[in-house]
C-alpha cells in the first residue's frame, strides 16, 4: 500500500479534499434549510437536484471531455464548483438552490471521471486492486471528516459555505501539478436496458431500490435531523456514522459474499436494514441510538449495492462488463432522483418518520424480490462466481469497470485454465486468451 500512496498521493489527496467539500455542503443544505423555513418537500426537490445533474453528467461529461481534453474540463468544472458553494449563502431559496444543486451534481461526476481517469492510468496491474481500494476509502474519509467541520462556525453564516468552497479549490492544485500526462480515455457505452435485465432481473431491480435507499439515507439526513431538532453536532454525528458503517462493514461482508449465495446475503442484509427503520420508528431512541441506526443502514446499503453489481457481473461475459457496468449506475442514478423527492413527500404527509418508513419500504421489497428469484433460478457455486468489488456509491463508471477487472483479474483460474495453462507450458507454447 505504501508504493501506491508514494505514487498517487497527489490524486488521492485531491479526492480527499473534494470529498470534504461535498460532504459538508450536502448536509449544510439541509441545516440551513431549516433555518431558512424552507419547507420539508422543497428541501427535497433541492437534494435532488445533485442527483438529476449527476446523471445528466454520467451521459454527457465522457463526450466533452474527449471533445476538449481532461485537462480544461477538470479545471472549467473545477472552478465551477467553488463558485457554486458561495453561491448557495448568497442566495437562499429552494428555487435557486435546486438549480445549483444540479449544477454541483453535474460537476462532481466529471470531477469523479478526469479524477478516476488518472487514477487508473497512474496504477499498474500488479497496484490496481489496491489503488482503487484507496480511492474508496479516501472517499468515505473525506465525507466522515466532512462532519466534523460542520461544527466549526455558524450554519447560519458564510464561513462554512466558504470552507467546502475553499477546499474544493485547493483540491485541484496537488492533481493539475502532477507530473501525469492525460490519460487516454473512451466513452462507454449501456447496454440496452432488455439485455441487462435478461442477464440479472435481481441486479437491475436491486440497484434501482438501493439507489433510491441511498439517496435518501444520505441526502436527506441532514433535512430529517433539522426538522426533528437536532443540533448541528448531532446531525453531524449522525451522518458521519453513516459512512463509517459503510466504510467498516465494506470489506469484511465483501470477503464473505465471494464464499456464499450473494442472493441470500442481499435479502439477509435488507431485512436486517428494514427491521432497523422499524426500530427507530417504534422506539424513537436518543441521539447514540439513532447514530447507531444509522451506522447499521449505511453499513448494510454499501455492501447491498457493490454485491448487487458482483451479482449481475457473474452473468455476464467480462467483454460486457464495462456497458453493464455503466447501464447499472444509470438505473440507480435514476432511482437516486426519486429518493429524496418521495422521501420529502412522505415525511409532509407523516411527519419525521417518514424518512424511515420510505427506506424501510425499500429495503422490504429488496428482500421480498431477493427471496423470489431464488426461487426463480439456481444459485451459482462459488468458483463460478467472479470476485466482489468494494464500491462506493459516488464512482463512475470508469471506476466500476476498473474495479471489476480487477476483481475478475484475482478470480482463480478453473481446473480447466489450469490444465490448459499446463499443456501449453510443456509445449512452450503461452496458453489461449480467448
Amino acid at each position: 500500500m505504501s508504493s501506491v500512496m508514494r505514487s498517487t498521493w497527489p490524486l488521492l489527496l485531491g479526492v480527499l479534499l473534494l470529498m470534504v467539500g461535498n460532504g459538508m455542503h450536502g448536509t449544510l443544505l439541509g441545516i440551513r434549510g431549516g433555518i431558512e423555513n424552507i419547507a420539508t418537500f422543497q428541501m427535497s426537490v433541492v437534494m435532488a437536484g445533485y442527483y438529476g445533474g449527476f446523471l445528466l453528467g454520467s451521459l454527457t461529461v465522457p463526450g466533452i471531455i474527449q471533445n476538449v481534453g481532461h485537462v480544461r474540463v477538470f479545471a472549467a468544472l473545477g472552478s465551477m464548483i467553488s463558485a457554486v458553494l458561495v453561491l448557495f449563502a448568497i442566495g437562499p431559496n429552494w428555487i435557486s438552490w435546486t438549480i445549483l444543486r444540479f449544477l454541483i451534481g453535474f460537476c462532481f461526476c466529471g470531477v469523479y471521471v478526469t479524477a478516476e481517469s488518472w487514477l487508473n492510468e497512474a496504477s499498474t496491474n500488479e497496484n490496481r486492486g489496491k489503488t482503487l481500494a484507496a480511492y474508496m476509502v479516501v472517499q468515505l474519509l473525506g465525507i466522515v471528516s466532512a462532519q466534523a467541520l460542520l461544527n466549526v462556525g455558524d450554519p447560519a453564516g458564510f464561513l462554512l459555505f466558504a470552507i467546502p468552497s475553499v477546499l474544493v479549490s485547493l483540491a485541484f492544485t496537488p492533481i493539475l501539478l502532477s507530473a501525469r500526462p492525460a490519460p487516454s480515455f473512451e466513452t462507454i457505452k449501456r447496454m440496452s436496458f432488455r439485455e441487462l435485465y435478461l442477464a440479472s432481473p435481481l441486479g437491475c431491480v436491486g440497484v434501482f431500490l438501493m439507489g433510491g435507499v441511498f439517496a435518501a439515507l444520505s441526502g436527506m439526513s441532514s433535512v430529517w435531523g433539522a426538522e426533528i431538532g437536532l443540533s448541528v453536532a448531532q446531525i453531524s454525528f449522525f451522518v458521519a456514522a453513516i459512512y463509517t458503517g459503510g466504510l467498516v462493514l465494506q470489506y469484511p461482508l465483501g470477503w464473505v459474499s465471494d464464499r456464499f449465495d450473494r442472493r441470500k446475503l442481499v435479502l439477509l442484509l435488507a431485512a436486517i436494514g428494514a427491521l432497523t427503520t422499524l426500530f427507530v420508528v417504534v422506539a424513537q431512541p436518543g441521539t447514540f441510538g439513532l447514530a447507531l441506526a444509522g451506522a447499521v443502514l449505511g453499513g448494510v446499503a454499501h455492501p447491498i449495492h457493490a454485491m448487487l453489481l458482483a451479482y449481475t457481473n457473474d452473468y455476464l461475459d467480462q467483454s460486457d462488463m464495462a456497458s453493464a457496468s455503466a447501464g447499472l449506475l444509470f438505473i440507480y442514478g435514476v432511482g437516486s432522483l426519486g429518493g429524496p423527492l418521495i422521501t420529502g413527500w412522505l415525511m409532509g404527509v407523516v411527519g419525521p418518520d417518514g424518512y424511515w418508513i420510505y427506506m424501510g419500504a425499500l429495503l422490504v421489497l429488496v428482500t421480498v424480490y431477493a427471496g423470489w428469484r431464488m426461487t426463480r433460478r439456481p444459485a451459482l457455486s462459488t468458483d463460478e462466481q467472479g470476485s466482489y468489488a468494494a464500491i462506493g456509491t459516488n464512482v463512475t463508471a470508469l471506476a466500476l469497470e476498473a474495479a471489476f477487472d480487477e476483481a475478475q483479474s484475482d478470480t482463480p483460474a478453473s481446473e480447466d485454465e489450469d490444465a490448459e495453462a499446463a499443456e501449453h507450458a510443456e509445449e512452450g507454447k503461452p496458453p489461449s486468451t480467448g
